[in-house]
């Protein structure tokens, strides 16, 4: 049966636990409630989607570890179902590396000297331990489907919270709380895009062949996916369990060139780089891309006088 939520002005009083006496407490509106305000506001004033992506992705490729195990894909029978739900272990961390704040009790960290518990799921709901009873919560959810992920701030209250507990007394929010008393701190946004995913199962087997040399494969991979930014983790997903794979990928240049007319170009060397966003594509720092020659028409070439435009403190 479905739980309506409590409305503010409910007294509410959290499971005990050991070292904690539970105190009836009044709840506030979402408008009241001081604390979330104020880590609502601190929240909001960061490129909070930026940075969960970027955390989100590093704990998602963590725990995929493709350089030493070719592993590109969560949903892949290879990956057991514990170990996707480490993914919101692992986030943790990130989370708290990239918004600059600390490991600090008395629950997971403090924004402006403010408790508040971190809590990320892959599944449909958050479960919620004793001691984060009636705290404040970031929640953070990630579609591994969809290869999405959104984020929510809320005070989950003892009577937010479903009736029904697992073992380690921890509680999912009930949909109703969420849907009323949750802070959207942003809607779904799409994670980084995996290239290795979108090759069928021909090509996988050609890309990933065993005793065939890393080079060969690389020029596989770039000739079966033209006009696409790979990125240095895939390259090494490729090569896994083999030494320099970067090496290996710059060998393939010549041979992808020769076979299929595509010029890969490295976001690591500056030239190639400033082309490369000349034709549209954004390697940052390490990605790859194999340019067709009709994008390459397409598109206007970068005249070399510009090459100078962009500092570059790798050359200084």
């Amino acid at each position: 049966m479905r739980k309506t939520a409590a409305l503010p002005g409910t007294i509410c009083v959290s499971d005990e636990r050991r070292g904690r006496t539970a105190t009836p407490h009044v709840i506030h509106g979402v408008e009241d409630d001081a604390e979330l305000q104020k880590v609502w506001s601190w929240l909001s004033a960061r490129p909070l989607p930026v940075q969960l992506t970027r955390a989100v992705d590093d704990a998602v490729k963590y725990v995929l570890d493709g350089a030493r195990t070719g592993r590109f894909d969560l949903l892949s029978p290879d990956v057991d179902s514990d170990e996707r739900a480490s993914v919101g272990t692992k986030l943790q961390y990130r989370v708290l590396n990239q918004l600059g704040l600390y490991k600090e009790p008395p629950l997971d960290t403090r924004i402006l000297e403010i408790p508040v518990e971190l809590k990320a799921t892959i599944r449909s709901n958050w479960m919620i331990p004793t001691e984060g009873q009636c705290e404040v919560s970031l929640l953070i959810q990630v579609d591994v489907v969809r290869r999405r992920h959104r984020a929510f701030l809320m005070r989950v209250h003892r009577v937010w919270l479903n009736e029904g507990a697992n073992k380690d007394g921890k509680r999912g929010i009930a949909a109703d709380a969420l849907a009323k008393y949750a802070l959207p701190l942003f809607d779904w946004t799409s994670l980084p895009p995996e290239p290795l995913i979108r090759l069928t199962t021909a090509q996988l087997g050609v890309v990933f062949a065993p005793r065939v040399g890393q080079t060969s494969r690389l020029a596989s991979l770039f000739g079966f996916l033209p006009d696409t930014v790979i990125p240095r983790s895939s390259i090494e997903t490729v090569c896994f369990g083999n030494k320099d794979p970067m090496r290996r990928a710059r060998q393939a240049k010549d041979a992808v060139l020769a076979v299929s007319g595509l010029e890969v170009l490295v976001g690591t060397w500056r030239a190639d780089r400033l082309r490369a966003k000349a034709l549209g594509f954004d390697l940052g720092d390490d990605a790859w891309v194999a340019v067709s020659p009709a994008t390459a028409h397409e598109r206007v070439d970068l005249a070399p006088s510009q090459l100078e435009i962009e500092w570059d403190p790798q050359t200084t």
